[in-house]
């Protein structure tokens, strides 16, 4: 019939729809007016990630469609979209697991309440989450609906506090006189009068603005009907007048003016009027803000919206990723002790350099105590390098600092205890040598030793690094709450050295260093025995391989259950890495600091063994050699003891022939003629065997007796008298073979005695007591030019 209808109280959607309803107009917003609203609430709080819970009603899910197209092409996403019958809760569920922290809701007040039940339930409320349902419903609504619900009131309350209420405003808050002449106030003043005791309803100031849009509308089209057409009137109209309809749907289009409930002005039939925010405060709704739909304005009433937390809430949660660093004041600590221990290092390296020619140092084998110096530098170096992460260095230079490390820290093992097993070695190796030869093993030898066990570990590196090589991974882990009270996450990340195959490699280095360390133990084990201080550290080495290894294993085993605490991790690996290089540097280096400076001499003195003049000689010429016996040998040992007791008792009946054969000597030289055989048997026994001393004043009368009787000749002159005799009854008459005795005798007892066990051929004097048997006896000062003669 081309005639048009006006509604000041039908909200829904599907009257829109022109298509269907083209002459429709209503001067109450409907409810799809809310979603332009929405949409500036949340770019104002630029929240660009929402979800949708909508109860399987028309109604409400016309809303929702259109709130789809409206946020469509703005920047927000709608992450989730949940509908519901009868049980909202698992919808809430699955908003909570996709992480929804801007809800939009479309339900009735029977199902709010179910909703904020199951809110309470899976915690979605308080700070972290905003609500913002349909704002029409009636005051106090829950109370009506508490029953209904599982949850306690006070459970209720607390899950519905902070919800955003979104409705059409009522009246105008405006203060400005309306089409009729009167303020909104003043109207709604009047309208309560009249109402008297009679119940309010929301819609009365449509109402009342409806029959001004009537009487507007109206009144526009007699104005036109009388400027084109005089011959019509309004009164002529009918339901078959198209033309006039057309002219009264025109008017209508144009309506704009300002009414109680505010600017009235229609777009496709649909009022564009004023939308307002209230939010939940303590058990009631306060107004917080309104949208006016034909400015596209907003206005938020100065801190009258309040949230939960200190700041509007975040539309998801913020993933914040940190690094777990080690602590700079940490780093500082541990490296101010490391270095430290680099300035003992080398301190012991001065100390071992300025002292190598000294005899304690130089049998200790310097070169070797460099090495052990060296390993131990580098060791300490490597702590320097295990602080350094991701909060000092970029991703690219720590990348390579995992190799780094891990080669320095190896190589400085090997150094140390390869320099100090290889020495070992050497005193193993001559000390065991059970066939008594000399036995000489320079120091590039022990060189050769610790270069191939370096070479061992750069194979293995370098197979590492070629195969599987060491590279930056990031481990993350679970979300934790910021300490600050922040809105967001802290997702906190890890860096690790790490390749493939990463418990094989370290398996493998892991073993040769154990048979290492194997090694090490067994040359402290079988030296122990060594009487020679200068020469044995196997008490230190089984000291040092002791605390390293128990070290090493709880290390490694705190530092890996330690692994998502970077700081405790690099203390733990930083004090057993200090603990161990200082240890074993001690342990190698104040013990002959110490001796050096109390009784050098004792440390280079065997308890069992004086060593000869050649075989010091030889140990200028090389770093030390030394040969000794097998004295582990406890056999060997014994029968040399009853070789040596039988020896001593030939000795002392020989003593007595010889002291016989003297006595008769000086008593009657005179009157001898002849020496028995027997006699000539004992001296050969007696030559052969040991050396022949005399008394003091004996040798001093028989050289006094021979220098006598035989002056010294003259070179080149002759006795006349003793050419013209036979030469062999010269040589074997008595006075020659005397003369033979006294002067042959004295020099043979001092060429023997060290092949016996008696005085060193550099000694001056015999180095035995004054209270030994005769042969012991010291030598006189003129037999002392004949021994160092011969």
């Amino acid at each position: 019939f081309d005639f048009f209808q006006l509604s000041f109280a039908a909200t829904t959607p599907e009257l829109a729809d022109k298509k269907k309803y083209p002459y429709f107009f209503r001067t109450v917003p409907s409810d799809n007016a809310v979603n332009p609203a929405i949409l500036k609430l949340l770019k104002y709080y630029q929240w660009k990630r929402v979800g949708t819970l909508t109860q399987d009603v028309q109604r409400f899910s016309e809303v929702r469609n259109d709130l789809t197209g409206v946020l469509y092409g703005e920047d927000i996403e709608i992450s989730d979209t949940e509908s519901f019958s009868n049980d909202p809760c698992t919808s809430v569920k699955k908003l909570k697991g996709n992480d929804v922290r801007i809800i939009l809701g479309q339900f009735d007040e029977e199902m709010a309440v179910k909703v904020f039940c199951c809110a309470y339930d899976e915690e979605m409320y308080g700070s972290k989450y905003q609500w913002i349902i349909p704002g029409w419903y009636e005051n106090l609504w829950w109370e009506s609906w508490i029953n209904s619900s599982q949850c306690l009131s006070k459970n209720l309350l607390a899950a519905m506090e902070g919800y955003i209420g979104v409705d059409f405003e009522p009246l105008s808050s405006k203060m400005i006189k309306t089409i009729s002449g009167r303020t909104p106030q003043q109207y709604e003043r009047e309208y309560n009068a009249k109402r008297g005791d009679g119940q309010s309803s929301k819609f009365h100031g449509y109402a009342y603005d409806g029959i001004w849009v009537i009487a507007k509308t109206l009144q526009r089209a007699m104005k036109y009907l009388n400027a084109t057409n005089k011959h019509q009137k309004i009164e002529d109209f009918n339901y078959t007048n198209h033309k006039l309809g057309k002219i009264f749907l025109d008017a209508m289009n144009e309506t704009n003016f300002f009414g109680v409930t505010g600017q009235v002005v229609f777009r496709n039939g649909e009022r564009m009027g004023t939308i307002k925010f209230t939010q939940f405060q303590e058990r009631k709704e306060v107004k917080v803000g309104e949208y006016n739909a034909v400015a596209d304005t907003l206005e938020i009433i100065n801190n009258s919206i309040r949230f939960q937390g200190l700041e509007p809430p975040k539309d998801k949660t913020i993933i914040q990723e940190e690094l777990r660093k080690i602590s700079l004041p940490l780093y500082s600590i541990l490296s101010a002790l490391t270095i430290l221990g680099m300035i003992m290092a080398s301190a012991f390296l001065f100390f071992n350099i300025k002292n190598r020619n000294q005899k304690l140092i130089k049998m200790s084998s310097p070169y070797m105590n460099n090495l052990i110096i060296l390993g131990g530098m580098l060791s300490y170096a490597s702590i320097f390098l295990f602080g350094l992460d991701g909060s000092f260095v970029s991703e690219k230079t720590f990348e390579t600092l995992c190799t780094v490390r891990t080669w320095i820290l190896t190589v400085g093992y090997t150094t140390a205890f390869g320099a100090m097993f290889a020495k070992t070695w050497r005193v193993h190796a001559i000390f065991k040598n059970v066939k008594m030869k000399k036995k000489i093993i320079k120091d590039q030898k022990l060189l050769v030793i610790v270069g191939g066990m370096l070479l061992i570990d750069l194979c293995i590196l370098i197979c590492w690094q070629v195969v599987d090589p060491l590279r930056r991974t990031v481990e993350k882990y679970n979300m934790e709450p910021d300490p600050a009270g922040r809105d967001i996450s802290i997702r906190p990340i890890l860096e690790h050295c790490e390749n493939t195959h990463m418990t094989i490699w370290l398996g493998i280095v892991y073993a040769y260093k154990g048979l290492l360390m194997l090694f090490g133990c067994f040359l402290a084990w079988e030296t122990r025995n060594v009487s020679i201080p200068a020469l044995n550290d196997s008490k230190y080495i089984g000291m040092s391989v002791y605390n390293v290894g128990i070290m090493c294993i709880i290390g490694a085993a705190v530092s890996f259950l330690t692994r998502d605490q970077p700081n405790v991790q690099f203390c733990i690996v930083a004090l057993v890495i200090i603990f161990c290089s200082t240890i074993t540097l001690c342990l190698v280096f104040v013990p002959k600091l110490i001796t050096l400076r109390t009784n050098p001499d004792a440390a280079t003195q065997n308890r069992r063994f004086q060593f000869t003049q050649n075989q010091k000689k030889e140990d200028s010429k090389t770093s030390t050699s030394v040969t000794s016996v097998n004295q582990a040998s406890t056999s060997r040992l014994e029968g040399l003891q009853s070789e040596n007791h039988r020896l001593r008792m030939k000795i002392t009946e020989l003593d007595k022939d010889l002291e016989e054969v003297t006595m008769q000597l000086q008593d009657t030289p005179e009157k001898t003629t002849y020496i028995k055989q027997n006699h000539y048997q004992d001296l050969n026994d007696i030559l052969s065997i040991r050396n022949f001393t005399d008394s003091k004043d004996d040798e001093k009368a028989i050289l006094k007796n021979h220098l006598d009787q035989n002056p010294p000749a003259q070179w080149g002159s002759s006795d006349p008298s003793r050419t013209s005799k036979d030469p062999i009854e010269d040589i074997n008459s008595p006075e020659h073979i005397q003369r033979r005795l006294s002067l042959q005798l004295p020099i043979l007892h001092h060429a023997y005695l060290p092949s016996i066990g008696g005085v060193d051929a550099s000694c001056a004097s015999p180095c035995v007591s004054p209270s030994a048997s005769p042969r012991h006896r010291h030598v006189p000062p003129s037999f002392r030019v004949m021994v160092s003669g011969l």
